[in-house]
């Protein structure tokens, strides 16, 4: 899915709303402990409840990873029935993958390409710099979505850190990789705890893309990202996790997750005008 497909959809459903995937098998309705794949099942319903609210889904791969293959048959057939709704929702890989190059073009083939899950983008630690980046980037049509900063507690152990250029570190990594790509082919994750800092983000990174986790549960604001971090296109993508999967643990799971992202989805259209 390209920029202006992505801006399109957001028009469309007046939301720029991505619903994290970050499925826990022990924290889903006990009634689908029963079903051949509880975690599928548990992913679809919450799929098929919230479909016209959301612009994006985002699968957590540690959540899959932690179950061993069991967890990756969950992941493909999620991925799988997402592929109907191809051309209405934005599917991002949360794999914060960054490696040397030769190992980076294989996750870029595993997440990325026809032959693997086929996701239209993937987190990235940038670390270890370009040529680990770089192969992400040569797949047309999709994104790179680089940790810029994050929303947790030890982001102050390094991400804050003074450089020689009287510049935060997180400063300097978006000056960096922003050469590497374009605002066509990467966006950047940005903790919602840390809303004042989107107004400086958005001088070096006017027209990119941002994913925003941290609203909802993590206490973020979706008023102050969106009066920080909006731009001309909108150009957020704000995630909600267990807000939206674990607003009930019953059987009426899907219609409190329906709620609860429909309530987000009116307060961002608002936002939009």
């Amino acid at each position: 899915m390209n920029k202006k497909e992505l801006i399109q959809i957001i028009k469309q459903k007046k939301s720029f709303l991505c619903v994290g995937l970050d499925t826990d098998i022990t924290k889903i309705p006990r009634h689908l402990l029963d079903s051949p794949d509880p975690v599928f099942e548990f992913n679809k319903q919450i799929i098929d409840a919230t479909i016209n609210l959301t612009v994006a889904y985002k699968p957590n791969l540690a959540f899959y990873e932690s179950m061993g293959i069991n967890g990756l048959l969950s992941l493909e057939r999620t991925i799988n029935y997402l592929e109907k709704f191809r051309n209405e929702v934005f599917v991002i890989a949360d794999a914060k993958r960054g490696d040397i190059g030769n190992t980076s073009e294989q996750y870029a083939k595993a997440f990325l390409s026809h032959e693997g899950f086929d996701f239209d983008a993937i987190t990235v630690a940038p670390y270890m710099g370009e040529d680990s980046v770089k192969p992400f980037l040569t797949i047309e049509n999709k994104w790179v979505i680089v940790l810029a900063l994050t929303s947790n507690k030890g982001a102050f152990d390094f991400q804050f850190l003074q450089t020689e250029n009287n510049r935060k570190l997180y400063e300097d990594v978006l000056i960096k990789t922003k050469t590497w790509g374009t605002d066509e082919n990467m966006m950047y994750v940005v903790g919602a705890t840390q809303a004042q800092m989107l107004e400086n983000i958005r001088k070096i990174v006017p027209n990119h893309f941002l994913l925003v986790p941290g609203v909802g549960a993590q206490g973020g604001s979706l008023q102050e990202v969106c009066h920080y971090g909006m731009n001309n296109d909108g150009g957020l993508l704000i995630n909600a996790s267990r807000s939206i999967l674990y607003a009930s643990k019953e059987n009426d799971f899907a219609e409190k997750a329906r709620l609860e992202a429909q309530n987000m989805q009116k307060e961002m259209e608002m936002l939009m005008k």
